[in-house]
């Protein structure tokens, strides 16, 4: 018996001694395949002492830690203690950083519930939690740990398209304004005659070098970044030399006044013209995490047609958050299809609904308007004497020329899930939106794209409500219908489309049906602001801007001739010619407008 149990040890030994170096063997293989899959991760900079020996401590146990840890996170989410949440939800990033649930669990929950647990009266503080919300997927999940989950995008997409997009928290509008004067510097060069409106300007910042090495290859722009760091010890780093040199640009006062002389001794070169284009193509990649390929690539796909060339899209507004949801929807599945190459099933349907989501915001609200309000606020607390501070409000308005991108993508992801179970629910929203698009072309002057959209209806959505093949009685069936239930964006498309129609109808001089116009539009106003007086969160401008940016929508429309829009301006020159003085720069450009017609129609006439 003694005999045997040696044996039986000996062959126990030896076999466990020739698995470990087996083991060892396909160790350098394994490691090989995890780099090659992405999951070996560099531990984080600055990991509390406790939690780098939980991670070593624990080993194999981790999975375990993670599991006790995310139970309690999510009894004290249920327990309403969110601050304690939070800190539990960063300890189970760093111990399984690969756990894309904790990341987007960690994100909602500073995007929607300690933001709102915050006073509406301390919106910069809201903000900072919505903004560290986005910042931990883009900036960590993603970027720095490179997970390749959808629903990550999609959460990310969700908190542009959402909680900045929307209106459903009281503080949307500090939201929305943060977002566009922090993405405004970053679309238009001081020294260039392009900006954001111009697909030339993102073709140039598509083509602009990645990193320093290469823009620094010029000797001139080399020259501009040596005198600046001589200038100024702020251009010390070059981390920061970018960001910095673009407040510079901004606003000289915050630097020394060598550095502003340094900008003068260049102003006009093509060093400043091309070092002013990497600056700005370096803080988006670097800051906001957005390629200037990809954006150029998403303005030719989704953005706004030009009503002189459909075949045409012009830029979108990235001020705009949903241009954000996009970008990060549109990447999510990027990086699904890569994925599912490699035989991982993942569900597509969320990202798909948040891109059609967003282009419908952008027909609805894709205009972008930020002025400034004066108020009268107390000098000290408590104190009656005031004085006037000056406050921006951002204002919202319809883009019909979204109509064509949103319809385009909406029906190839309907092609893409008519298998699916999502496929009704998707065909439901696609139809409630043609519905708004008829009534807003219509209403805006625009009868035969309104009974063209109107007729795609009928044929896709053959329904006894689209009987008539006459768009003007369902028009006004829905109208009587949108005023029953009127919302925002209702009452901001109706608003809009009726004072673009009176100006259309001023520009005629047929004065009896604009005034018609101006006053229901007028009247559906005062109905809304009285019916929300104390909702501030989602009330309309005043009267009068709402009247100004309506004529600043005729004189824009492409849809509209030329010779028509300068009938208005002739009108307004001689009835109002303090308001005409500042519609000077509009005329001038219907004037070159109608040239170019002219011309166009010289030329074809020629070629018969």
């Amino acid at each position: 018996m003694r005999l045997r149990d040696t044996i039986i040890w000996s062959v126990c030994i030896v076999l466990a001694i020739g698995l470990c170096i087996l083991a060892g063997v396909q160790l350098d293989s394994i490691n090989r395949q995890r780099q090659d899959m992405g999951l070996i991760i560099d531990r984080p900079e600055n990991v509390p002492p406790e939690l780098v020996f939980a991670t070593v401590a624990t080993g194999a146990f981790r999975g375990l830690v993670v599991d006790a840890l995310w139970m309690r996170a999510d009894r004290l989410k249920e327990e309403g203690q969110f601050f304690d949440a939070r800190q539990l939800a960063e300890w189970i990033t760093i111990l399984q950083p690969r756990f894309a649930s904790v990341w987007e669990f960690h994100a909602w929950n500073m995007a929607y519930n300690i933001s709102v647990a915050i006073p509406a009266t301390q919106p910069d503080q809201r903000w900072r939690w919505v903004r560290n919300g986005y910042e931990l997927l883009r900036d960590e999940a993603i970027d720095k740990y490179k997970l390749k989950n959808l629903t990550l995008y999609h959460e990310l997409a969700r908190i542009f398209q959402h909680k900045i997009g929307g209106v459903s928290d009281d503080a949307h509008k500090y939201y929305k304004i943060q977002l566009a004067m922090a993405m405004e510097p970053l679309l238009g060069s001081p020294d260039n005659q392009l900006d954001w409106h111009d697909n030339r300007y993102f073709d140039a910042l598509a083509q602009t070098p990645a990193d320093w090495r290469q823009i620094t290859e010029d000797p001139n722009v080399a020259a501009l970044v040596a005198a600046l760091k001589s200038a100024d010890d702020a251009f010390s780093d070059q981390k920061e030399f970018a960001g910095r040199y673009l407040s510079l640009r901004q606003d000289a006062r915050r630097f020394k006044p060598e550095a502003g002389k340094v900008i003068d001794g260049f102003r006009g070169a093509e060093a400043l013209r091309k070092f002013d284009l990497f600056a700005r193509a370096y803080t988006l990649r670097k800051t906001w995490k957005l390629d200037p390929v990809m954006m150029r690539d998403l303005n030719r796909s989704y953005g706004p047609i030009d009503f002189r060339d459909p075949n045409t899209h012009l830029p979108l507004d990235w001020r705009h958050p949903d241009c954000h949801a996009i970008y990060w929807a549109v990447k999510g599945l990027q990086i699904a299809a890569e994925e599912q190459a490699r035989k991982f099933e993942m569900k597509e349907t969320n990202a798909d609904r948040i891109v059609g989501h967003c282009l419908q915001d952008l027909f609805r609200n894709g205009k972008m308007f930020i002025h400034d309000v004066p108020l009268q606020v107390p000098v000290k607390a408590g104190s009656l004497e005031t004085q006037t501070q000056i406050f921006k409000e951002v204002f919202l308005r319809p883009d019909m020329r979204m109509f064509e991108p949103y319809n385009r993508i909406v029906l190839a992801v309907l092609e893409k899930y008519k298998n699916d179970d999502s496929y009704e629910s998707l065909q439901n929203g696609h139809r409630n939106m043609l519905k708004n698009a008829i009534l807003l072309f219509y209403q805006s002057g625009h009868k035969p794209q309104a009974q063209s959209i109107y007729n795609e209806m009928r044929r896709l959505y053959p329904l006894k409500e689209f009987e008539s093949p006459s768009v003007e009685g369902y028009v006004k069936s829905r109208f009587n219908e949108e005023l029953k239930n009127i919302a925002l964006n209702d009452a901001t498309e109706m608003i809009s489309a009726m004072l673009s129609e009176a100006y259309f109808r001023y520009a005629l001089r047929d004065d009896e049906e604009a005034a018609g116009r101006e006053n229901m539009a007028k009247e559906i106003w005062d109905y809304y602001q009285s019916k929300y007086s104390d909702e501030n969160r989602i009330d309309l401008p005043d009267f009068k801007l709402l009247r100004y940016l309506a004529m600043r929508d005729f004189l824009e429309d492409w849809l509209y001739p030329p010779n028509l829009r300068l009938s208005l301006l002739a009108r307004i020159e001689i009835e109002k010619p303090e308001l005409a003085e500042q519609l000077k720069s509009w005329k001038e450009q219907l004037e070159q407008q109608k040239e170019q017609i002219k011309q166009q129609e010289q030329d074809l006439s020629k070629s018969f």
